[in-house]
C-alpha cells in the first residue's frame, strides 16, 4: 500500500510516496550491477567470506541511500499538472504540463511482477527520453493514476472540472479510475515464435553452426578464446528474436470505454500502454521475405512524443501488430485510422528514367494520395508501407541530388512529428512540386489554417526515411 499523503496547504493536493517497498526493488537493482562490476575474479582474489561481506556492506550501504531517497520523492497533481519532487543532494522539482502528455504506460518488470508493484512513464511532447518514472506503485494505483493523468490531459481549456466524459470514477475519491476494455485481437504466441525463427537471424544460425563445427573436427582442438568468441558471436545472433518473443509475448488489443487503443505484452516485463488515437502519426507496414511465405505482416505506429530508438529506450515501443496475416493487419488499420483500407490503396511507380537510379528495384517503389492519408512504399526483400494521415504533417521537404537534376527527378519527403516521414522516391521534377502542393493543401483543410512550410533542400547526401510499402 502507498504511503500516506504528507500535509499539503488548503487548496492543494497532498503530495503523495511512492510505495514503501520502492527503495528495496531501486536497491536490488544497483546491487545485482555491483555483485556483476565486482567479477568473477575479485571473489577468486579475496575468498568467498570478505567478498560476501564486501555485498553485504555494499547492499547495506544501497538500501538505506535508497531509503533516503524514497522520503523525499512525492508526487501530486495540482490543477493539470503533474508535479514530482525528488533527489537527494540535488533537490528537483518538476511541473509536467498535462495538455503536453501523449502517452501514460504502466509497465511491471519481473520485480515488480513478485511484489504486485508498477511503475508509471510518462510521455510529453519533445520529450526525447521518457518523463519522471514514477517507480513504484501498487497496480491498481498506477492504473488509477493514469486514468486520472489522461483524463485531465484530455480535458478542453475550457471543460468542465470533472473527469472527461466516459471515464469510469471512485465513487470515494472522484478519480478516475481504469474501465472495462473490449479486446480487438490477440496475437498467438505460437505465430510469434515461428515469426522469429523466420527472421535471418534464425535462418543463418544453423549454417553458423555447422561451420564452427567443421572448424573444430578439421583443426581437432580449439582454444579458450576460440571458444569464447564463438558462443559470444552466437549470442549476439539469437539475441535479437529471443528479445522480440519476451517483449511481444501474449500480445493483446483492446478498446476502452474513452475509445483509446489499450496494448498489452511482455512475459518478464509486462507492458500496459494507453494510445489516444488522434496522437499517432503514421502506420507502417512490413512484409519480411521469408514471413511472405505465410502471408504474414508487421504494424508499427509512430506516436507523437513518444520516445524512439533515438532516445535511448530500447525499449521504446511502436507495435501495433508483431505478426499477423492480411487479415488482421487490415482491420487494425481500419480501427486506428476509419476509412483507410490496406486492401485498396492504389500506387504509382516513378518515371522510367528512375531506373538509373533503381536498376533492379523501381517497380517495388510508389506512392498514393487517397482521401485520408498518404501512402508510399518501398523495398525488394522486405516490403515496406507508409501512411501518413494528412492531419499529421508537419513539413512538406522537396529534396533534389546532383544526379535527379540530369535526370529532371526529385524526391518528396511527408514529415511528421513522430520522427518518421513518407517518402515519395525519384518522381518527375514537375509531378514533385505538385505532389508537394497537394500534401500541404490536403494538410491545411484537415488541420485548419496553420500552413506548413514547403522547402528546397540543398543537394547532399541524405539518410532516406523509413518508408513502406504493399507486396
Amino acid at each position: 500500500m502507498t504511503e500516506p499523503p504528507d500535509p499539503a496547504p488548503p487548496g492543494d493536493e497532498a503530495r503523495r510516496r511512492l510505495h514503501p517497498l520502492s527503495p528495496l526493488l531501486h536497491g536490488a537493482k544497483s546491487i545485482a550491477v555491483i555483485v556483476a562490476a565486482l567479477s568473477w575474479q575479485t571473489l577468486s582474489q579475496v575468498g568467498l567470506e570478505r567478498f560476501a561481506l564486501v555485498v553485504a556492506v555494499l547492499a547495506v550501504g544501497v538500501v538505506v541511500f535508497s531509503v533516503i531517497g524514497w522520503l523525499n520523492t512525492g508526487y501530486h497533481v495540482v490543477g493539470r499538472e503533474l508535479r514530482i519532487q525528488d533527489g537527494l543532494l540535488w533537490r528537483r522539482n518538476r511541473a509536467i504540463p498535462l495538455d503536453r502528455l501523449q502517452a501514460v504506460e504502466l509497465r511491471r518488470p519481473l520485480l515488480a511482477q513478485l511484489t504486485g508493484l508498477a511503475e508509471l512513464r510518462l510521455e510529453v511532447v519533445g520529450g526525447g527520453k521518457t518523463e519522471a518514472p514514477l517507480a513504484y506503485l501498487t497496480v491498481r494505483e498506477a492504473a488509477a493514476l493514469r486514468e486520472r493523468l489522461l483524463a485531465l490531459a484530455g480535458r478542453t481549456p475550457g471543460g468542465p472540472a470533472g473527469p472527461a466524459a466516459g471515464v469510469a470514477t471512485d465513487p470515494a475519491t472522484e478519480h478516475p479510475v481504469a474501465a472495462p476494455e473490449r479486446p480487438l485481437l490477440r496475437v498467438s504466441n505460437r505465430d510469434l515464435l515461428v515469426s522469429q525463427l523466420l527472421t535471418p537471424q534464425a535462418f543463418f544460425l544453423p549454417v553458423g553452426v555447422a561451420f564452427v563445427a567443421m572448424q573444430f573436427v578439421l583443426d581437432g582442438s580449439w582454444t579458450f578464446v576460440g571458444i569464447a568468441s564463438t558462443v559470444t558471436a552466437m549470442a549476439g545472433v539469437v539475441l535479437q528474436p529471443i528479445r522480440r518473443v519476451l517483449q511481444d509475448w501474449d500480445f493483446r488489443l483492446a478498446r476502452d470505454a474513452g475509445g483509446r487503443l489499450a496494448v498489452h505484452y511482455g512475459l518478464l516485463e509486462t507492458r500496459s500502454q494507453i494510445v489516444p488515437l488522434h496522437r499517432v502519426q503514421t502506420i507502417g507496414v512490413t512484409w519480411p521475405l521469408l514471413w511472405r511465405v505465410n502471408g504474414w505482416l508487421h504494424l508499427r505506429l509512430d506516436i507523437a512524443g513518444y520516445a524512439g530508438p533515438q532516445s535511448g529506450d530500447a525499449k521504446g515501443s511502436d507495435r501495433l501488430l508483431p505478426v499477423g496475416d492480411f487479415q488482421a493487419g487490415r482491420e487494425l488499420v481500419f480501427q486506428v485510422l476509419p476509412g483507410v483500407d490496406l486492401a485498396a490503396l492504389a500506387t504509382v511507380a516513378p518515371p522510367r528514367r528512375a531506373r538509373w537510379r533503381h536498376p533492379i528495384g523501381l517497380r517495388y517503389l510508389g506512392i498514393g494520395l487517397t482521401s485520408e492519408v498518404f501512402v508510399s512504399r518501398s523495398g525488394m526483400l522486405t516490403r515496406e508501407l507508409t501512411l501518413v494521415p494528412y492531419a499529421r504533417l508537419q513539413s512538406v521537404r522537396v529534396v533534389q541530388g546532383p544526379v535527379q537534376r540530369l535526370l529532371g527527378l526529385a524526391s518528396v519527403y511527408a514529415d511528421t512529428a513522430g520522427g518518421r516521414s513518407g517518402v515519395a522516391e525519384d518522381r518527375d521534377l514537375a509531378e514533385a512540386w505538385w505532389l508537394a502542393e497537394q500534401l500541404s493543401v490536403r494538410a491545411r483543410a484537415a488541420r485548419g489554417p496553420a500552413p506548413l512550410v514547403t522547402s528546397t533542400v540543398p543537394a547532399g547526401p541524405r539518410d532516406t526515411p523509413d518508408a513502406a510499402r504493399h507486396p
